[in-house]
């Protein structure tokens, strides 16, 4: 069966507009669900009078990433649901090989490999990975050459920047956590249903490009506050403070990305975020880690990976 796909917006016409011209070029169609955040520049008449076979959901706010995703798979759609960033463009075989890829594999959740949209061959994102002792997450692949797709091995889960997952699945672990406004909702998705058994797969030959943090800005003030929050939450629900060994990495780790954020962009805006995430898990029940898919990620790969975000 041909997926859905879905695009959550805000305020990125131009980005969205190419993201749907590149949908419309596919060599296998699908229906495509936009689901517009509240835009003020004219998503929704851009998308009605020069996409009109398109599907769009307009909601009266910004709900945030998952909660507009959630609304919209709930109300539209059928088969495999393939999420999309507004600021990713897909190479035209890009829906028939990851749909491949999840009928060769059996697996509920697929990654693509997005490149970054410099032309320079190098990898933005191949999905996630994470740390199995802190949740400390990173896009698989990142800084790599193209080539390295071919060999690599399974992420923990799909980037929600391009991925597809069984609907079957998705649904019944109640899709994405409403709690968590942006960021991190991917990784949480991912554990989530690794619990439940399900598998990733890389789709290697599914690529695109991507423009990171299009939305926000990669430094924003704003950015590091939600995901701080998310950061928080996350931490606090994974129990990832309860052993000795979990909690020391974790703050080594926490602090140096805050003091970074304090000293490079003079903003203690992640800090603050941490807080109220933490605060917000406080009457949630605890979440299982998954035995399977998480990896150990030394305090040097770490400090690199988070380096290379702050250049």
């Amino acid at each position: 069966m041909k997926p859905t796909a879905y695009i959550p917006t805000l305020n990125g016409r131009d980005r969205l507009r190419l993201a749907l011209e590149s949908l419309r070029g596919q060599t296998l169609g699908c229906e495509v669900v936009v689901v517009d955040n509240g835009s003020s520049d004219g998503t929704e008449e851009m998308v009605a009078d020069d996409f009109p076979e398109f599907r769009l959901i307009a909601l009266d706010h910004n709900h945030g990433f998952g909660r507009a995703l959630n609304h919209a798979i709930a109300e539209v759609g059928e088969g495999p649901i393939l999420l999309l960033n507004n600021d990713v463009v897909l190479e035209p075989d890009f829906v028939s090989n990851i749909c491949r890829t999840a009928t060769d594999t059996g697996a509920e959740m697929v990654a693509s490999v997005l490149l970054r949209d410099d032309r320079t061959g190098i990898i933005d994102s191949a999905g996630i990975v994470a740390d199995a002792q802190t949740l400390m997450a990173f896009d698989f692949l990142e800084g790599k050459p193209e080539a390295a797709a071919a060999e690599a091995a399974d992420p923990l889960g799909p980037s929600g920047g391009a991925a597809l997952f069984g609907r079957l699945a998705f649904e019944r672990i109640g899709g994405f956590d409403p709690e968590i406004f942006a960021y991190y909702e991917d990784l949480d998705l991912a554990l989530r249903m690794r619990v439940q058994g399900c598998t990733c797969a890389l789709a290697r030959d599914a690529r695109g490009t991507h423009t990171r943090s299009a939305t926000l800005g990669n430094h924003s003030a704003e950015k590091y506050a939600i995901t701080g929050w998310s950061r928080g939450y996350l931490m606090r629900r994974y129990g990832v403070m309860n052993s000795l060994t979990g909690a020391v990495r974790a703050l080594a780790f926490e602090s140096f990305v805050c003091l970074g954020q304090v000293l490079i962009e003079h903003t203690a805006s992640g800090i603050r975020g941490r807080i109220k995430g933490w605060r917000a898990a406080g009457s949630m029940p605890r979440r299982q880690m998954p035995a399977s898919g998480l990896t150990r990620i030394s305090a040097r790969t770490a400090i690199r990976e988070r380096l290379r975000r702050l250049s």
